[in-house]
């Protein structure tokens, strides 16, 4: 696959999938502004490389941006070619073996997983090739990204964040954001389900140091592996070995002894320390398109930065879909469903995530059905698998209406499913887990799941009703946002975001699903959040710069001009 990051920069140049800025750009701010331009644009427009950023570094966003550039990060053409190996091993592995020669047949395939494990080897990586410590450790070297006007300050934005099992020894790799709080410190936020904090709580029981190696860059693959769904325990980088079928090579750290890859562009060694107490974090304008409140999370001290030279800087923003992320959850779709239909459901066809349903709030799911009640049993399976369990608002659909569309091409298979909705059938209400920075929950982390039963009814479950005129869903919403002429998906994003299906959602008198997707913050004790938009001087600083980036005229508007409608205050809480 690649090297490093410039290789994959070289590559992204090749097919026209990035765009060079040579003027200086300011890490704070101004280039979030840009970025987020570019990646709402129509297949999520290009790559940015800010050759000029106040530091030794450049910064590159937007690198898994779009369909083309995570098929070129995963060195595939199209997406499904992951799953269908997955499926096509697990076949291999399961098929009946009546015979010796069957037996035999297993030796390669038992070989080529064997390659796919990570290697450590004794030498330095290129990772390490400058070597900062003592006094030299200044993480204001680095051009961190303040993404948002009321973040609390600058944020890695995408970590590579390592640690290890004190009892196991098992790695874990995952991408937790982290807060510059000074030249040598940041946050660290491990939600209460990730297992970095099952981690930390372990090194809290031995009263022990936990000792944490940050990457970023190297070989894209990493990003994607450390922010897919494996099972705990699992390590990213056997999922890396597999993507890129060869092994991931690792070195030991200068300070700590964690092992991380050897092609990495930067590495942050370091350590937590369990017995310190938890500072405030944030706020910080999140993937949800709300800012995430600040609270209490652990302080990651850096002891070591090691870089390899020529590095490159990659961070990528979040806010109001569609964004980076988007992809990296398509990829994530098209990888995952054959996991899902071999160990969940296997009556599961497809699975999309709406962007509009920033990951967990909003999934559909598309099912070969036989059988009454199906879609409630598939509903409550995938409430219980993995990060799936974070989902609130679940859609199944009958195979047999979908045929032939996928992805966008559901909706007009929801809406039509709809005219034959009744709620008080076909709606399952439940509670559960739910994602921490789903600001709408009655408490964080637990709230109301709904399943919408949109499958064709068999006799047993009532039959198929008559077609009615209307869809039996009202929505309540607030003056202004009525008042700023938001798009299909824009609204989706709102009331999926701002409903908690146990407490805003209700059966009117006549028959109707009644959800309210009003600004709420009397209904929560933490602070209801603002919508996350770029300020309107930095707006105005771009357009005025829009021809010394390199980019025609006219400027491309900000998206952040459709959003500001829907800001209910000069801070991040409302």
């Amino acid at each position: 696959m690649y090297k490093n990051l410039t290789e994959y920069i070289a590559a992204l140049e090749k097919a026209g999938e990035l765009r060079r800025i040579a003027a200086p750009v300011d890490p704070v701010l101004e280039a979030a502004e840009l970025t987020d331009r570019q990646a709402k644009q129509p297949g999520g427009g290009e790559a940015l490389l800010f050759e000029r950023t106040g530091t030794e570094f450049p910064i590159l966003t937007n690198m898994l941006g779009s369909e083309r550039r995570i098929c070129l990060a995963l060195g595939v053409e199209r997406l499904e070619e992951v799953g269908e190996r997955i499926e096509a091993l697990f076949a291999e592995a399961v098929r009946p073996k009546t015979g010796w020669m069957d037996k035999l047949r297993l030796l390669p395939l038992l070989g080529e997983a064997s390659a796919w494990l990570p290697r450590t080897v004794s030498r330095r990586g290129e990772c390490q090739q400058v070597v900062w410590q003592g006094d030299e450790v200044d993480l204001g070297r680095l051009p961190v990204l303040q993404c948002w006007p009321h973040d609390g300050g600058r944020f890695v934005t995408l970590p590579l964040v390592h640690t290890v099992d004190p009892e196991t020894g098992v790695r874990n790799v995952g991408m937790y954001r982290m807060q510059v709080f000074d030249s040598r410190t940041t946050g660290m936020h491990w939600h209460r389900h990730k297992t970095g904090e099952r981690h930390y709580q372990e090194y809290k029981k031995r009263g022990e140091r936990m000792p944490v190696a940050v990457c970023l860059g190297g070989d894209p693959v990493y990003t994607y592996c450390a922010t897919a769904p494996l099972p705990d325990g699992v390590d990213e980088y056997l999922l890396a070995g597999f993507l890129r079928r060869r092994p991931v090579e690792l070195v030991r750290c200068l300070t700590n002894g964690l092992s991380v890859p050897a092609d990495c562009d930067f590495v942050l060694e370091g350590y937590v320390d369990p017995e310190e107490p938890k500072v405030i974090e944030g706020d910080f304008g999140d993937h949800t398109g709300f800012y995430s409140l600040r609270d209490l999370y652990p302080r990651f001290h850096v002891t070591c930065i090691t870089h390899r030279r020529g590095a490159v800087w990659p961070a990528t923003l979040v806010g109001i879909p569609p964004m980076e992320d988007a992809w990296i959850q398509l990829a994530t779709e098209r990888i995952f469903l054959a996991p899902i239909r071999l160990a969940v459901a296997p009556e599961v066809t497809d699975l999309w995530m709406p962007p509009a349903g920033v990951a967990h709030n909003l999934a559909v799911c598309v099912i070969d059905k036989s059988y009454p009640g199906q879609a409630l049993k598939v509903a409550n399976a995938l409430w219980g698998a993995g990060q799936m369990s974070f989902n609130k608002f679940l859609v199944v659909l009958s195979a047999e209406d979908t045929a032939g569309v996928s992805g966008e091409g559901y909706v007009e298979a929801i809406r039509e499913r709809l005219h034959r909705f009744d709620p008080a059938r076909d709606a399952l209400f439940s509670r559960g887990v739910l994602d921490v920075l789903d600001h709408a929950a009655p408490q964080t982390g637990f709230g109301g799941k709904l399943c919408l039963d949109l499958t064709r009814k068999l006799p047993e479950e009532g039959g198929e009703l008559p077609r009615r005129d209307d869809i039996p869903i009202e929505i309540l919403w607030d003056d202004f946002v009525r008042k700023a002429g938001l798009g299909f998906d824009e609204l989706l994003w709102l009331a999926t975001g701002n409903t908690d299906p146990g407490r805003d959602i209700s059966t009117t008198p006549h028959g109707r699903l009644r959800l309210d997707a009003r600004f709420k913050p009397e209904a929560v004790d933490r602070g209801w959040p603002n919508v996350v938009t770029m300020s309107p001087a930095m707006i105005s600083r771009v357009d005025a710069r829009w021809t010394d980036y390199g980019f025609p005229s006219p400027p491309i508007p900000s998206p952040s001009l459709r959003y500001l409608p829907l800001v209910r205050s000069d801070k991040a809480e409302l």
